[in-house]
């Protein structure tokens, strides 16, 4: 009795054992199959993870580096130098602004690059700037633009060389009575396209403190620093087999992740960043979305007209992208090629390679693989074949391109063509003459944006693009349908509308305790915006505190510095606001109204000889700045030197004929 009992409680236990293996045995199962189906995520999307530089790629990856800095993107940007200009300087190089009346010329002394703008009466030289070319941005593809730096602060110069005329001219945005100059700022927005990613000074709007010399690798790939350390530490990935999670590899990332890494610089339009989202936040692997919203303005029958950086939208307008979007492999992200079945930037360019060297044979067979496919019946494979008239076939050099995706000028950049890749069959110029009517603002990379977001993106379009008092009567409609009020969209709004008195009325003692430092300065614009609506109607002492506020939020922009010390200077406290003036200059000697307003000053304190040395440094960096005149007329009025105080202000009533106190000291001379 014993023995069988012995040999039940063996047999049930045994069978526990048997069952707790197998049981253990599928949990584990279960539990590789849970983990192995689990999305992974890119281990340098991080925002800790540290930009490394082009060079620590090219140790490894010399070959892709070798073709990769010969392409667009590895010439976007570096130190102005002979071997970087494409331009030529000859005896055409003078262009001349009918509008500003003034004349430039870029020349090289010895190694360095300058331009030199001027101003003739007759056959004499009445006003001569000269400034040193620091940066030249643009591969020399389409064009070169210059930038000077002056203690970090970034302007772009105004000539531009655009290389397919071989000419030069203004560069874009400066044309019809819009020079402005040498004070265009280059802000983050502009650097973190057109180069690898800077070191921006927060609290300004175009001070870097690093400039790297030309777009990156990183662009693309994101970070490296883990990567780095994987494969030094030898840990290294079959990517034949795995997805390396140290790096992205765009080829390896979904359509939609893919279409964004070029988006991001490949659809330049009307962008509006996400809350507490600044133009260095974007990583390959993420959502654009997450980070800003890209407009376009749309218009009935204009399909023709783009802008130089609108590759990515033209081409998802294209019934072959259509097409394999509908039939595209639906995949997790964890796919070696996630992309296969879509057409994509990638499908025919390789960005490591320059269009250039690539070759149409390249770009011809992509087409050719999807349009001479062999199918089952030939006259199914006919129909897919070119049905042009191999003549004209012939005038083209067969070249696919050529015809489907032609050269054209863009809306945005004179002197330029680019390839459309709106890919489709020729259209009539007839077709082309539509009316066009503007339907509105379209977000491009985001379907349902925020109501909050579309109005600032009304307000972007009438700040930056389009004068048109419409847009800000849509942002206001926006900005209601939103859940909250958002009251730095609200004070610009009012601002741009001049409805000082309703900007006033706002409860806005919170920007002296909830403000806070930013990228874009929002909060610190907001300050200012407010301060000036105070000073517009008069309210001085309001004015400084909110200028003084402003000034706290971004240290570095010397438009606020120069508006506090205007509120000292109108508060008789002269000293301070002359410390202040003393201060730009030292941060920007090339700020036209601090040494006109330092002038002011040495002329209060009866310096009249730097008061004088100042009006005509302003002068120098701007030869129509009207109050710096008007203070010289005087100076040279109260000198008994008339004849050439005249001269003075006939030089402001050449520009301003309705200038009032012009007009009065014009009268009292004659």
């Amino acid at each position: 009795m014993y023995f069988l009992l012995r040999n039940i409680f063996f047999t049930i236990f045994l069978f526990i054992i048997i069952f707790s293996v197998f049981k253990c045995g599928s949990s584990t199962e279960e539990r590789k199959e849970k983990a192995s189906s689990e999305k992974k995520t890119y281990k340098n999307l991080s925002p800790d993870v540290k930009y490394v530089g082009i060079m620590a790629c090219r140790q490894c990856h010399y070959d892709k580096y070798e073709t990769f800095i010969e392409t667009g993107m590895g010439k976007s940007f570096d130190k102005a130098s002979k071997l970087k200009s494409s331009a030529k300087f000859d005896s055409h190089s003078v262009v001349h602004d009918k509008y500003s009346d003034l004349s430039y010329l870029p020349f090289w002394s010895g190694d360095s690059m300058k331009i030199m703008e001027f101003r003739l009466e007759g056959k004499d030289t009445v006003h001569k700037r000269i400034e040193t070319v620091d940066y030249i941005i643009g591969s020399g593809q389409h064009t070169n633009s210059h930038i000077f730096n002056t203690n970090g602060y970034l302007h772009q110069m105004p000539m531009t060389f655009y290389t397919q005329d071989g000419k030069w001219d203004l560069p874009p945005g400066f044309e019809s009575g819009f020079n402005t100059r040498f004070s265009r700022k280059i802000g983050l927005e502009c650097m973190s396209c057109h180069n690898a990613l800077p070191n921006f000074v927060e609290g300004s709007e175009n001070k870097f403190d690093e400039i790297p010399n030309g777009i990156s690798c990183e662009r693309c790939h994101g970070p490296g620093e883990i990567h780095i350390k994987e494969k030094t530490a030898g840990i290294v990935v079959d990517t034949s087999k795995y997805i390396d999670y140290s790096i992205v590899n765009p080829a390896k990332l979904t359509i939609d992740l893919q279409f964004d890494v070029c988006q991001r610089c490949h659809l330049q339009g009307n962008a509006v960043l996400k809350e507490g989202k600044s133009f260095l936040d974007f990583r390959p692997g993420m959502k654009l979305s997450d980070v800003e919203t890209i407009f376009l303005p749309k218009y009935e029958g204009a399909d023709e007209d783009f802008i130089m950086a609108s590759h990515a939208e033209r081409l998802k307008q294209s019934k072959c992208f259509i097409e394999t979007e509908d039939r595209k492999q639906k995949t997790d992200g964890n796919s070696l090629s996630a992309h296969k079945n879509g057409l994509t930037c990638i499908t025919c360019h390789n960005p490591h390679v320059s269009v250039k060297a690539t070759g149409k044979e390249v770009f011809n067979t992509k087409c050719n693989n999807c349009h001479l496919t062999p199918r089952p019946s030939p006259q199914r494979e006919e129909s897919k074949a070119c049905s042009e008239k191999m003549e004209v076939r012939a005038k083209k050099q067969d070249n696919c391109v050529s015809c489907h995706m032609p050269r054209s000028g863009s809306i945005d950049i004179p002197h330029v063509t680019i390839t459309d890749h709106f890919i489709r069959k020729p259209v009539k110029k007839t077709d082309m003459a539509s009316v066009k009517k503007f339907l509105g603002l379209i977000a491009i990379n985001e379907k349902n944006p925020d109501p909050e977001v579309i109005a600032e993106a009304y307000i972007n379009q009438y700040e930056k693009f389009d004068k048109n008092k419409a847009f800000l009567d849509s942002a206001e409609k926006y900005l209601n349908k939103s859940t909250g009020i958002n009251h730095n969209l609200l004070v610009r709004i009012l601002f741009l509308k001049n409805e000082y008195k309703k900007i006033i009325s706002l409860k806005n003692s919170h920007l002296f305790n909830q403000a806070r430092h930013s990228y874009d300065n929002n909060d610190a614009w907001t300050c200012y915006r407010v301060a000036e609506a105070h000073q517009y109607l008069g309210r001085t002492e309001d004015a400084y505190y909110y200028y003084k506020r402003a000034v706290a939020l971004a240290p570095y922009n010397l438009e606020f510095q120069n508006k506090l010390a205007g509120t000292l200077y109108n508060q008789n406290k002269k000293e301070e606001a002359k410390k202040m003036y003393e201060n730009i200059i030292s941060e920007n000697p090339k700020i036209a109204p601090a040494w006109c307003n330092l002038g002011l000053i040495y002329l209060q304190n009866n310096n009249v000889k730097k008061a004088m040395e100042h009006y005509n440094k302003a002068l120098s960096l701007d030869p129509d700045y009207e109050l710096a005149l008007l203070n010289k007329a005087g100076i040279l009025l109260f000198e008994k030197k008339n004849s050439q105080a005249l001269a003075v202000v006939k030089r402001i009533l050449k520009k301003n004929p309705k200038n009032k106190k012009a007009l009065a000291m014009q009268m009292h001379l004659k």
